[in-house]
């Protein structure tokens, strides 16, 4: 169905039966009602607070004691954020907390997987794009470049690649 058939079939219906549809749907899909709980009160504190939570989980687990340091937890934290319009600025700093985390994580534990630096610095370059696409750099820069430095520090073999990145940030404001 198009989205023009969809508007033409909503506007034959009649207020009670939209309202039915609408209940219809809140109660049948999880998504939608996601989306409206969001939508009619948007506690980003409360959602951002669970989303690090459960992030930093997966490098410092409370229950077992073994870290998983999946950063696909984040991705899907960070998707769903973008979905429900959460502000840009909660987004990056959800973020950067997950980069920051990991790199908390490494600096205790040294890691022999080129995957989990790889995937730290697909994590910062989608920071620096989204920090830069939405007009809050300046708001950022200190925790970007701090993350650039940190991985000199730790002496990540891609060190090179985030320090080119945090150079490449300073021309975009």
């Amino acid at each position: 169905m198009s989205k023009r058939d969809l508007k033409k079939y909503l506007n034959s219906l009649t207020k009670e039966q939209l309202e039915a549809q609408f209940a219809e749907l809140y109660e049948k899909f999880p998504e939608v009602k996601t989306y409206y709980d969001f939508v009619f009160n948007p506690r980003e504190e409360k959602l951002i607070a669970a989303a690090k939570a459960k992030i930093g989980n997966e490098y410092f687990p409370l229950k077992s004691k073994r870290a998983k340091l999946r950063r696909s937890v984040a991705q899907k934290y960070i998707k769903h954020f973008l979905v429900l319009g959460v502000d840009a600025s909660a987004i990056a700093d959800v973020m950067l907390f997950t980069i920051e985390t990991a790199q908390r994580y490494s600096a205790k534990r040294e890691m022999k997987y080129a995957s989990f630096y790889k995937s730290i610095q697909t994590a910062y370059e989608q920071a620096v794009k989204h920090v830069a696409a939405n007009g809050i750099l300046p708001q950022f820069r200190e925790r970007l470049l701090a993350v650039a430095a940190e991985t000199s520090r730790q002496r990540w073999e891609n060190r090179y690649e985030m320090e080119r990145l945090a150079e490449a940030m300073e021309f975009m404001d």
